[in-house]
Formats: structure tokens, C-alpha cells, sequence
């Protein structure tokens, strides 16, 4: 197949899927278990956000879609119908971060002059009441073993009191967690990219959506690149979190008296990739033609 015939959304899909097989063949997610995946995301988008002039669509119209069987699109339908969305579990790995969040922007944790204050572990105005705030019912020895683990807090080894060393939870290594913020920021990514895709036919207006690339860096430079991109980039989002964290209503407290209440969720993404991009070395006693 000639280049000038592919599918530019083949292509795309493909430089996705890449990384994405890598992952789930490492993580023992053989491709009939993915497939069956495939299935149900498509199965529940038909259902869900292609409702035509339908309210309910129908699995007839589905199937059309999907070029799924009415069988097969039954059958998902009945399994994403036992099952729930995944969104409690996202809530769920969010505690931890959610009480970081609170330490950072509830006058009630901070000092004298605004940083987070140094707590005790019990007590009055202690991490147990701001983890009982901001985890729901986790406990809070479990909140703090895993900020612990990541290394956000640190504790004193001669009072027991508890210090915020970073302002983000970020769980380490291939952990639960660490797979789970993985789907939502791709996700969030995607709907991003969709979005703008298709934004211009309703007239609404595109997303924030920017990347910096280059492709002939030196390995020399490498090194100091990558701690000045992830000081640049943390301080970003800590300027961002800083506006935006007092406005949550969790935080502010400023919730209101119906609990059916319209809100969003929303926020930035910044994440650092780097790819080794091997050029062809020109042979001695031969000329490398330069290109416009």
C-alpha cells in the first residue's frame, strides 16, 4: 500500500496502539482479552454518545454502528450494565491526592504565613482530621504509609510530626494507581483531541491543546533538559493549582444546598516524553545533500 493511501486516523491509531501493546503485553493482557475491551468501549460510545434523534438508542442501531452483531452488542450492553464505571475507583485513587491538596490549600492546615503546617499525626488539627476531610472513609494511616511511600511527607524521627516535602502525589512504578491515572490522562488527553476535532461544526470553541518538540538534540544536553523541564513543568502547575485548588467546592466548603449540583471537572496535563531519534551518519568521503 502506497503512503498517500493510508488512513491518516490508521496512522495516528497505529502510533498509539504502539506503546499501548508494549504495555499490556508487559502487564499479561494477551489481545483477546483486549478485543473484548474494544468491544465494549465501542458498544457503550454507540449507546451512550450517538444517540441520534433517539433518546434510547436501540441495539439494531448499535450494531450498525459498531459493525458488531445485535448479539454481540446484547451481550456487552448486559455486561457494562453489571458493572460500574470505573469512576468510583478513579475517586478512590484520588484520596491520597485530594488530601495533598487539601494540606496545600485549606487555611485550617496551614501556618502563619500559608505554607502547609507541620502536623501531628493525632489530635487537633492533626493529619488524621485533614486526611478524614479529604479521604472520605480511608483510613488515615493508610493515607499517610502511601505518602510516605512516594516520599511526599516525611516525619520527624524525634517528634512523629509530619511535613509536606511535595505539593503532588504521584504514586511510583506500575502500581494500581499509577495504571489507573494512566486511563484517565489518556483519556482526558483523547477527549481533548476529539474535542477540537470536531469543534468548528458547533461552533464551540477549541481546547488548550500545545506540545514542544525538537528532534536533533544532542545527548549532551539530555541531562540538565530533563530537570529543567520537570522544575518548569511543576512550577506551572503549581501556579495553576494555586488559582484553581481554592475554587474547588471540597476545599472552599462553599457546597450548595441542593446535592444535585452542576460541576466540572477539569484541569492541565503535562507530561515529558523523549525518544532516541537515530540519524544516518554520512560516510567518510561522501557529501550529505541538504535538503528545503
Amino acid at each position: 500500500m502506497k503512503e498517500a493511501h493510508i488512513n491518516p486516523l490508521h496512522q495516528a491509531l497505529f502510533r498509539i496502539l504502539r506503546p499501548l501493546a508494549r504495555l499490556l503485553l508487559r502487564n499479561g493482557i494477551p489481545y483477546g482479552e483486549f478485543s473484548e475491551l474494544v468491544k465494549r468501549a465501542y458498544v457503550e460510545a454507540a449507546l451512550e454518545d450517538f444517540p441520534g434523534e433517539r433518546r434510547k438508542p436501540t441495539d439494531s442501531g448499535a450494531a450498525v454502528m459498531t459493525g458488531l452483531t445485535r448479539k454481540e452488542v446484547k451481550r456487552q450492553r448486559e455486561i457494562l450494565a453489571g458493572q460500574h464505571t470505573g469512576k468510583s475507583d478513579i475517586l478512590h485513587t484520588n484520596r491520597a491526592s485530594r488530601v495533598v491538596s487539601g494540606w496545600v490549600h485549606d487555611a485550617t492546615f496551614q501556618d502563619s504565613v500559608g505554607e502547609p503546617a507541620i502536623l501531628a499525626f493525632d489530635g487537633p488539627l492533626s493529619f488524621c482530621e485533614l486526611a478524614k476531610k479529604y479521604s472520605g472513609d480511608m483510613p488515615p494511616r493508610s493515607v499517610l504509609d502511601e505518602l510516605l511511600r512516594v516520599g511526599v511527607v516525611s516525619v520527624d524521627s524525634d517528634t512523629g510530626k509530619l511535613t509536606l516535602k511535595q505539593r503532588a502525589y504521584v504514586p511510583a512504578g506500575d502500581s494500581k494507581e499509577m495504571l489507573q491515572i494512566f486511563g484517565e490522562d489518556v483519556s482526558d488527553l483523547i477527549a481533548t483531541v476529539d474535542h477540537n476535532l470536531v469543534c468548528g461544526e458547533g461552533g464551540r470553541q477549541p481546547l488548550f491543546q500545545r506540545t514542544l518538540t525538537y528532534n536533533n538534540i544532542p545527548p549532551d544536553v539530555m541531562e540538565a533538559w530533563r530537570k529543567h523541564a520537570a522544575e518548569q513543568s511543576q512550577a506551572l502547575l503549581e501556579q495553576l493549582d494555586s488559582w484553581l485548588g481554592p475554587k474547588d467546592r471540597d476545599v472552599s466548603g462553599n457546597l450548595p444546598n441542593d446535592s444535585r449540583h452542576d460541576s466540572f471537572r477539569t484541569g492541565v496535563s503535562v507530561f515529558y516524553f523523549e525518544e532516541a531519534a537515530f540519524k544516518e551518519a554520512p560516510q567518510p568521503g561522501s557529501k550529505r545533500e541538504k535538503t528545503s
